[in-house]
C-alpha cells in the first residue's frame, strides 16, 4: 500500500536497535536486583478481576510479579483500614510475608464478615524497605450500626464483626433501569464525509458501577467533547459529569456522575457461555426512552477488530442494538453486567460486546484518572483503496500527548513510528504499536493536514507537529535546486489509469492530456504506459511543461541501474547522482537532474520493481515550480501496476 510520501533506505543496523528497544518496552533492563514488576489487587485469585473498589463479602486479593529475584527474597504485604465504619482511624489488620524467588506471588484477606465502607491500603515491603502502596476502598451503600447488645464484648478495634452493609447493588432485571444512563456529549467534531459539525451533541448509553456515581461507556462517545450531561435511571433533568479516562483501543471510558448514593450494576460471575440469555440495556437512536432486548450469547470469542477500537476481548450476541446503545451494559437475567456493547451490524442481526476480562483492568485504570492506549483522540481508520490511509481524528482531547503535539480534528495520522496505519480499515496496527509503548514514551507521528494538504511530522511527548519537506522537495534541496518560477497549488488531484486499466497514478487536475496507450523501446513494444501533461507535445519536445510518463515492462531484459543509464540528459541538465529508493510496494533508484534548458527544468527518473521482481517500472516526472514539486509528490505517493 502507497502513501503520501515515500521513504528512503533505513539502515539495517538501526532497524534492529528500534526492534530491540520495541521488544524491551522502553524499560531499562536489569539482571540482577530484585523488583517488583506490577501489583494489582484483584477479586479473585487468578488476578482477571483487577479492582480499587471491593464489595463488602469480597476477598482481598494483591497478585504480585517478583521479577530478577534471586530464592529467598523477602514480600511483605501489610493491610490497613484507613478510614472504615466502627473502627479507629488507620487500624492495623494484618502482616503477611512471603520468600520466594521470580514469579507470581498472590495474598489475600479475608472476614468472617462484610467489610465495612470505607478506605483501605496495603503497603508492600520488598526485603524490608516499602516499595509501593495501594488504595483502595470499599463500596456497599449505607452503613448501619448494629444493635449494641451483639458488639458489647468486641474490640473496636475488630472493623468488620460489628457492622452490616446494605448494598445498592441491582439484583433483577428490572431495576437495571436505575443504574442505566443516557450521555450527550457537545463539542465540536470534525467527520470525513459531513465536515465539521460545531456544538454537535451526540448521544450513547452507559452504567454506573459505584455508587458514588462512577459510570463506564465507550470512548468514541465521550472523548474530545467540551461538555458532558448525564441523565439517569430516566430522571428528567441532566446530571453534569467528568471524564476520569478514555482508551482508544478498547473503546471505554470512565466518567463520574456529579452526585452520590446511585443505584449501580455489578459484574457477571458466572461463565460466559453460547446460549446465555443476555439483555441490552441502553437508550439507542437518542431516544430518552429506555429500552430492553433480548438475545442469547451467539459466540464467546469474536474478531474486536474495528475501525474505531482493536479489542481482544469480544462476545457476539443477538440481543438489538442501534446507535445511541453504546457503551452500555450486556446484562443477565439478575441484571448482573456481562460485557459492554460497542458495536453492531443489523443488517445481518450481529452485535458486539467488550467481554468483562477485557473491559475490567481497563476500567480500574481509567477509574484512577489514567489513560490507557490512549493519545487523546476520537478517532476512526480510513483507507480510500487509493494509497491515503490511516487514523481520521474527529475531536482531540484537551492536554492530551495528541493535543500537545499540535493535532486538530480533521488531521489523519498516517504513520506512527514509521509504521503506515490502517492499511487493512482498521485500528489493529495503530493499537499493537501503543501496547508495544509506554504512556509518556516519545513517538515519532506523521499526519496529513487534509484542510492544507500538508504532511507534518512531530514527536508525541516530545516535539510538536511541524510541515515536513516532501521526498520532491527533499531531493530538490539537496541538489541545491529551487524551483524557477513559483506558482500556486494545483486545484486538486485525480486519479487515471492507463487503457487497460493495469496502471493508476494520481496526477493534477490541470494536466488534462492523459495518454494510456502502450510504450515503445527501441522499435519493441515493451509494455503498458501511462502519461499526463498540460501538453504532453511539449513534454516530450521541450523542458518548458511540466508531466509525467509511467511505464511498466517485463519485456525488456534490463536491470533498474541499465534502465536508468539508457535515459541521459548531459549537455542538456546537470546531474545530481543516483541515490537508492524504497517505499512499501517498490524498491530501486532514481536519478536526478537539474537546470534543463532555458527553463531550468528538473527531472526525476525512477526505476523499480516489487518485491516478487515481475516487472520493472519506469517513471519521469518534468518539474518546473513548487507545485510540480508537490505534484511529484503525489505521483509517488499512487503509482502503482494493479
Amino acid at each position: 500500500m502507497k502513501t503520501l510520501k515515500s521513504i528512503k533506505l533505513t539502515p539495517i543496523l538501526f532497524a534492529s536497535l528500534l526492534l530491540l528497544l520495541a521488544a524491551c518496552g522502553g524499560k531499562e533492563i536489569s539482571f540482577s536486583t530484585a523488583n517488583i514488576a506490577e501489583a494489582q489487587l484483584a477479586k479473585d485469585e487468578a488476578g482477571t478481576q483487577t479492582t480499587t473498589t471491593f464489595n463488602p463479602e469480597d476477598t482481598f486479593y494483591l497478585i504480585v510479579e517478583l521479577a530478577n529475584a534471586p530464592d529467598g527474597t523477602k514480600v511483605k504485604a501489610s493491610w490497613t483500614a484507613v478510614n472504615v465504619a466502627a473502627a479507629d482511624p488507620n487500624t492495623h489488620l494484618d502482616d503477611v510475608e512471603l520468600t520466594a524467588g521470580s514469579g507470581t506471588l498472590t495474598f489475600d484477606l479475608a472476614n468472617d464478615g462484610p467489610w465495612p465502607a470505607g478506605d483501605y491500603k496495603v503497603e508492600l515491603y520488598l526485603n524490608g524497605e516499602l516499595d509501593r502502596t495501594l488504595d483502595f476502598k470499599v463500596s456497599g451503600g449505607l452503613v448501619q450500626s448494629a444493635p449494641a447488645e451483639d458488639v458489647a464484648d468486641e474490640p473496636t478495634a475488630a472493623p468488620t464483626v460489628d457492622t452490616a452493609v446494605a448494598s445498592g447493588a441491582v439484583n433483577t432485571l428490572e431495576a437495571v433501569k436505575t443504574a442505566a444512563i443516557q450521555i450527550e456529549a457537545q463539542g465540536t467534531f470534525r467527520d470525513p464525509e459531513v465536515g465539521v459539525m460545531y456544538n454537535a451533541a451526540g448521544r450513547g448509553s452507559g452504567f454506573i458501577i459505584d455508587p458514588s456515581g462512577i459510570a463506564v461507556t465507550n470512548n468514541h462517545v465521550v472523548t474530545g467533547a467540551a461538555l458532558i450531561k448525564v441523565w439517569v435511571g430516566g430522571e428528567s433533568r441532566p446530571r453534569n459529569a467528568r471524564i476520569l479516562g478514555v482508551s482508544e483501543c478498547a473503546d471505554l471510558a470512565v466518567i463520574d456522575i456529579d452526585g452520590d448514593g446511585f443505584p449501580y450494576l455489578e459484574w457477571y460471575t458466572g461463565s460466559v457461555d453460547v446460549g446465555l440469555d443476555v439483555y441490552a440495556a441502553g437508550f439507542p437512536l437518542g431516544d430518552p426512552e429506555y429500552t430492553l432486548t433480548r438475545g442469547i450469547i451467539a459466540k464467546a470469542n469474536a474478531n474486536g477488530e474495528t475501525s474505531w477500537a482493536s479489542v481482544d476481548g469480544v462476545v457476539q450476541h443477538d440481543a438489538t442494538i442501534n446507535p445511541g446503545n453504546s457503551g452500555g451494559a450486556l446484562i443477565t437475567t439478575d441484571g448482573k453486567v456481562v460485557a459492554v456493547n460497542y458495536a453492531g451490524a443489523g443488517s445481518i442481526d450481529n452485535y458486539f460486546a467488550i467481554k468483562q476480562e477485557q473491559a475490567l483492568p481497563v476500567i480500574e485504570q481509567l477509574r484512577q484518572g489514567n489513560d490507557y492506549l490512549s493519545i487523546g483522540v476520537n478517532g476512526r481508520a480510513v483507507n480510500n483503496g487509493q494509497g491515503l490511509s490511516g487514523i481520521w481524528v474527529s475531536s482531540v482531547k484537551s492536554g492530551s500527548p495528541a493535543d500537545q503535539v499540535g493535532m486538530k480534528a480533521g488531521d489523519i495520522i498516517t504513520r506512527l513510528e514509521g509504521l503506515v496505519l490502517a492499511t487493512d480499515g482498521t485500528m489493529s496496527d495503530y493499537c499493537d504499536i501503543l501496547r508495544s509503548r509506554n504512556p509518556e514514551d516519545t513517538m515519532a507521528v506523521e499526519v496529513l493536514r487534509f484542510d492544507t494538504q500538508e504532511v507534518l511530522e512531530g514527536q508525541l511527548n516530545g516535539r510538536a507537529l511541524e510541515q515536513a519537506l516532501s521526498f520532491a522537495q527533499e531531493v530538490a534541496a539537496e541538489a541545491g535546486s529551487a524551483p524557477a518560477t513559483s506558482s500556486s497549488a494545483y486545484s486538486g488531484y485525480v486519479t487515471i489509469s492507463d487503457d487497460t486499466g493495469a496502471m493508476q497514478m494520481s496526477v493534477p487536475v490541470e494536466w488534462q492530456q492523459i495518454d494510456g496507450t502502450s510504450w515503445q523501446w527501441e522499435g519493441q513494444e515493451a509494455g503498458p504506459s501511462l502519461t499526463a501533461a498540460p501538453d504532453i507535445n511539449a513534454l516530450f519536445n521541450s523542458w518548458s511543461v511540466p508531466g509525467v510518463f509511467f511505464g511498466a515492462t517485463n519485456q525488456l531484459n534490463m536491470t533498474v541501474e541499465e534502465l536508468l543509464n539508457s535515459v541521459d540528459y548531459t549537455g542538456q541538465c546537470t546531474y545530481d547522482g543516483r541515490s537508492p529508493y524504497q517505499d512499501e510496494v517498490y524498491t530501486g533508484q532514481y536519478d536526478f537532474w537539474y537546470g534543463c534548458g532555458d527553463e531550468s527544468a528538473m527531472i526525476l527518473i525512477l526505476a523499480v520493481q516489487p518485491a516478487d521482481g515481475s516487472y520493472t517500472a519506469l517513471v519521469l516526472i518534468q518539474m518546473l515550480t513548487q507545485a510540480d514539486l508537490e505534484a511529484a509528490d503525489q505521483i509517488l505517493a499512487s503509482f502503482i501496476v494493479q
